[in-house]
């Protein structure tokens, strides 16, 4: 229970955590940053983390000297996705089977999981690329691509790609726009607003899924 309240405070106060970890470690403030991006892309048990949000917080405490360096955050955190990404993908390809089969992972809705395949049945090792930008998809499309067995050097490829573009993306809008007067005035309202945006795709998703299964009563 700890460990989902952490979760929870984090996805509240990305802003405050990273304040706290840099007071405390440092430049070992990159730790906590690169471990929370490897969970939730390289567990599949941990696709509701933050991650967007902390990518923009992060980008926002790497300008003007906020206590990161925009030249160590990026790297850290791609390295950090790309070995995440790998290492769901190898769980999925050696026990994507039997996890699918307990039914203990949750967060594996049926509507998630249709969502998932369809992205990659659709748009093959693309989907590797495209699932970053969309939270619990981002968590399952290395999964699903190792249980049928997309070949690595492929998934690889489209796995790095996506990950650098994904988290440049967020850490440079945190990095350019998080210290301007109205985002710093309102900024908790700003990483709501993200979340929110984040999640509309996969809303949507459940929602058309809820209704295509009514109509089909």
């Amino acid at each position: 229970m700890e460990i989902i309240q952490f979760f929870i405070d984090l996805l509240q106060d990305p802003r405050g955590f990273i304040a706290e970890w840099i007071v405390a470690f440092g430049v070992g403030a990159y730790i906590p940053i690169f471990l929370i991006i490897f969970v939730e892309t390289g567990l599949v048990v941990m696709p509701f983390l933050p991650g967007d949000s902390l990518l923009f917080t992060a980008g926002f405490f790497a300008a003007d000297g906020g206590g990161l360096n925009i030249f160590v955050l990026l790297p850290v955190v791609w390295v950090a996705g790309i070995l995440g990404d790998s290492c769901n993908y190898w769980i999925g390809r050696g026990f994507g089977k039997g996890i699918l089969e307990s039914g203990k992972v949750k967060a594996m809705t049926p509507e998630r999981i249709e969502k998932t395949e369809a992205m990659i049945n659709k748009w093959g090792p693309v989907a590797v690329f495209l699932g970053h930008f969309f939270p619990f998809i981002r968590t399952f499309v290395p999964f699903f691509s190792g249980l049928g067995h997309m070949h690595y050097r492929r998934f690889l490829i489209f796995n790095i790609s996506g990950v650098i573009t994904w988290s440049s993306i967020f850490i440079l809008l945190g990095y350019f726009f998080g210290g301007i007067p109205i985002v710093q005035q309102h900024f908790e309202l700003v990483i709501v607003a993200i979340l929110v945006i984040s999640l509309i795709p996969a809303i949507s998703g459940a929602i058309k899924a809820k209704l295509s299964m009514n109509n089909s009563k």
